[in-house]
């Protein structure tokens, strides 16, 4: 069974930075793509950025372009966000996910997803 675990959330001031973490588990994800969504109070999951496994392949939403990366390392089934220059409204719970594809993580039903971890960032 994969697991997803994020780790990494916590309360910023505007213009600071975090490193969120998903250490993934239970399988193997050498043909898989993996990504983050973030979800504020009162509105819809929100896709944030996502990686190939085996290529490297990233894919940015608009509103992070710049100011997020996401990375992983193959070694140790991690995968990363670091967020810098933080806004406000980048408040919301972040959650971890797999699938196969890029392109199923953004138009299809997700195989898996991590708890989420809370980020605030305060003004």
């Amino acid at each position: 069974q994969v697991q997803l675990v994020e780790s990494g959330g916590g309360l910023v001031q505007a213009g600071g930075s975090l490193r969120l973490s998903c250490a993934a588990s239970g399988g193997t994800f050498s043909n898989s793509a993996m990504g983050w969504f973030r979800q504020a109070p009162g509105k819809e999951r929100e896709f944030v950025a996502a990686i190939t496994w085996s290529r490297g392949i990233t894919d940015y939403a608009d509103s992070v372009l710049g100011r997020f990366t996401i990375s992983k390392d193959n070694a140790k089934n991690t995968l990363y966000l670091q967020m810098n220059s933080l806004k406000p409204e980048d408040t919301a719970v972040y959650y971890c996910a797999a699938d196969r594809t890029i392109y199923k993580l953004r138009t299809g039903t997700i195989g898996y997803w991590g708890q989420g971890t809370q980020v605030t960032v305060s003004s």
